[in-house]
């Protein structure tokens, strides 16, 4: 039997009811064997502020850090907010890099699936993504790419994703498994 490997997933949006948090749940139901998605929520976080982080960090960093610290790997679920990522996931990110020489990034698989209502599917905030995630020692997944543009017709009226959806979700999880597993190797 294959090692399962724990995947923190961060979700760009806050909205309790956000497109992407739905599609991150979709991608936890669809998740091959080897892979446990877990949802590390990053709404409580203070904005990063180098003088709160000295020998007793918030609480909300301390924990934020051990969640991503013990995952395995990570995943990156984001809409576009003004062809950027949202500022709450960049302030996990920057949450996770410090203090200096203790991020809690580096070297975990990641990947990236940018959800917007947009035809373009989030294009902009999945690369500067991208380009923090070099920086921070990320190997990112680079094929599939992950765009899903036109977002509100990815669920149907009772919240069901759609089949094609489904199709896209599955092939994109399934080959997050297989580069999970390759990069833990």
């Amino acid at each position: 039997m294959s090692k399962v490997y724990t995947v923190a997933v961060l979700v760009g949006s806050l909205r309790k009811e956000s497109i992407n948090r739905k599609v991150a749940l979709a991608l936890a139901e669809l998740a091959p064997a080897n892979l446990k998605l877990n949802i590390v929520e990053i709404g409580d976080l203070p904005l990063y502020n180098e003088d709160l982080d000295g020998p007793v960090p918030p609480a909300a960093y301390s924990t934020f850090r051990q969640h991503v610290g013990s995952s395995d790997a990570v995943l990156f679920v984001t809409p576009e907010y003004n062809r950027s990522m949202p500022a709450a996931l960049k302030n996990a990110i920057d949450v996770g890099s410090r203090p200096y020489g203790q991020s809690v990034w580096g070297g975990k698989p990641g990947a990236v699936i940018s959800v917007s209502p947009g035809a373009i599917g989030g294009f902009g905030a999945n690369h500067q993504l991208r380009q923090s995630l070099v920086f921070l020692d990320v190997p990112c997944m680079q094929q599939p790419e992950a765009y899903l543009g036109n977002a509100g017709s990815a669920f149907d009226e009772s919240g069901k994703v759609s089949q094609r959806t489904r199709t896209f979700l599955q092939a994109f999880i399934d080959a997050y498994g297989k580069w999970v597993e390759k990069q833990k190797a």
